[in-house]
């Protein structure tokens, strides 16, 4: 997975990214939309609709806010192909293998858990202050790793960093 592969991987996590503000900021102006609304003005000292509504805009505006930081920092990614033998650092797609079975990982500043889906390739994004994350940052091909397991850790062998 060279740097092809890793501007795919950038470009499908600044879509995703981008779709959720979207949804985030529609979602927010509705809520801020029905909590300013005639129809929810209080019919009593309990009515809290507005008030919930307002709540839920403040904090879909916040959410949009997060990814709008989200973004600047996937677009700001430097991608430059790392030489071989380097260390994993932010940026890097990582390979990892056990019983002969190969997991990618990209490992991002941000947005850790989003899957992207490249042709027949998933990609996971960690980050580095994720469990994995931690265990991967600075390692190089040939290092092991621990992942949970049904009957405990597996030892998981990093077979490519790009």
């Amino acid at each position: 997975m060279g740097r092809m592969q890793k501007s795919a991987v950038r470009d499908a996590i600044v879509a995703q990214l981008q779709r959720e503000l979207d949804l985030q900021s529609r979602a927010a102006h509705d809520s801020r939309e029905e909590a300013t609304s005639v129809e929810n003005k209080a019919e009593g000292k309990y009515d809290m609709r507005s008030q919930e509504a307002a709540y839920l805009a403040e904090g879909q505006a916040r959410l949009a806010v997060e990814l709008v930081e989200s973004l600047t920092l996937y677009h700001a990614l430097d991608l430059t192909p790392l030489p071989a033998g380097a260390p994993a650092a932010v940026g890097a797609i990582i390979t990892i293998e056990a019983r002969g079975r190969q997991t990618h990982y990209f490992l991002g500043p941000r947005n850790g858990g989003l899957d992207i889906s490249l042709a027949d390739t998933t990609v996971t994004v960690v980050t580095p202050t994720s469990p994995l994350g931690r265990q991967l940052i600075g390692q190089r091909v040939g290092a092991t790793v621990q992942l949970p397991g049904r009957g405990g850790p597996v030892a998981h062998r990093i077979v490519e960093i790009s």
